[in-house]
């Protein structure tokens, strides 16, 4: 196999702002994996929560470059094996997990989601996030695109007005997240208020590690409580289950599509509920994530619909939310 390791900086519609941090330009890796004239594409963007910079995971990889490139390449989980032997960050192995999948299902000529036997024609609708902002603008971002699901980034002072005034404008469906800004006593103090106003689900209200604050909220919130920072590998999981309602798997926390798998099929076998969502990032990693949504009960994979422009194409996601699936195998995706 041959490797290209390219960074983009993708620019954003609007400013983009959680509980954390903000930014108008989000750095992001594209790795290519080339073979028997097929070039597999993956993807993973920097994070300073998770101190991921572009340079520190194309160094990981570089380091490792020439035993990648005479690695006998024949499955994509025989590849992520040998990854994770090589301590590489999950990051980078998801960039090159990506990659991999897309290759093998473009030597087969098979989009993934056939290779894998599930069906598409049922799915999961995307929602489309509002980034905190004020009141105003964030009305303005949501009536810039209607959409019939909508993820609304929380963590201000204002948070139940926020969401009261954004329900004056629209029907649509809500679901909130406070990315770990709340503590216990609050989300089960603003659920009832919440669910009035039309909320489906809560997503990581608390801290990561807040274990026993999710115990009180397990039991007292009359909300469903889905996992994103508390739930980032397949250690994880088991865990969680305990806790929330449900798991949001991210591929770049967990190390791409392979993980990931493994990790859908373990929260259904406990019973929660399984969403995947993404960060801000092109259709390359967008459409990986929706190879897999026949198999989910939810979806955050408006990555590509945050930017300005795009810097491939693959799945297109329509006005109304529904999915155009590429004719192309493996994830479908071709660099502009």
């Amino acid at each position: 196999m041959k490797i290209s390791i390219t960074k983009y900086v993708l620019p954003l519609k609007h400013t983009f702002s959680i509980s954390r941090e903000s930014h108008d330009f989000q750095d992001s890796m594209i790795v290519g994996l080339s073979l028997d004239g097929e070039t597999g594409y993956g993807e993973a963007t920097a994070n300073p929560y998770y101190k991921m910079t572009f340079e520190s995971m194309r160094a990981e990889i570089e380091a490792v470059r020439n035993e990648i490139e005479n690695f006998n390449f024949t499955l994509p989980e025989t590849f992520h094996a040998f990854l994770v032997s090589k301590n590489l960050s999950n990051f980078a192995i998801c960039a090159l997990d990506l990659a991999a999948n897309d290759l093998y299902g473009k030597l087969a000529n098979k989009p993934l989601y056939d290779i894998w036997q599930t069906d598409n024609s049922t799915y999961p609708i995307t929602n489309y996030t509002i980034g905190i902002d004020t009141i105003p603008k964030m009305v303005e971002k949501m009536k810039e695109t209607p959409w019939p699901i909508y993820k609304i980034k929380l963590g201000t002072k204002e948070d139940v007005d926020i969401v009261r005034e954004l329900r004056k404008h629209t029907n649509a469906i809500f679901r909130v997240d406070a990315n770990c800004a709340w503590t216990a006593e609050e989300t089960i103090a603003n659920a009832p208020i919440l669910q009035k106003l039309g909320v489906e689900f809560i997503e990581q209200p608390l801290k990561a590690d807040d274990w026993e604050g999710m115990k009180k909220v397990k039991q007292h919130c009359v909300l469903p409580v889905i996992a994103d920072e508390s739930c980032i590998v397949e250690t994880d999981v088991a865990q969680c289950g305990l806790h929330f309602s449900g798991i949001n798997i991210k591929l770049t926390k967990c190390g791409g599509l392979t993980p990931a798998r493994r990790m859908i099929a373990e929260a259904k076998a406990m019973g929660i509920k399984v969403m995947v969502g993404c960060m801000t990032e092109s259709s390359v990693g967008i459409s990986a994530i929706a190879q897999l949504i026949p198999q989910l009960d939810y979806v955050d994979m408006d990555g590509a619909m945050l930017l300005k422009e795009d810097i491939a194409d693959g799945v297109i996601i329509e006005k109304n939310g529904n999915i155009v699936f590429p004719t192309v195998g493996g994830s479908g995706i071709k660099m502009r």
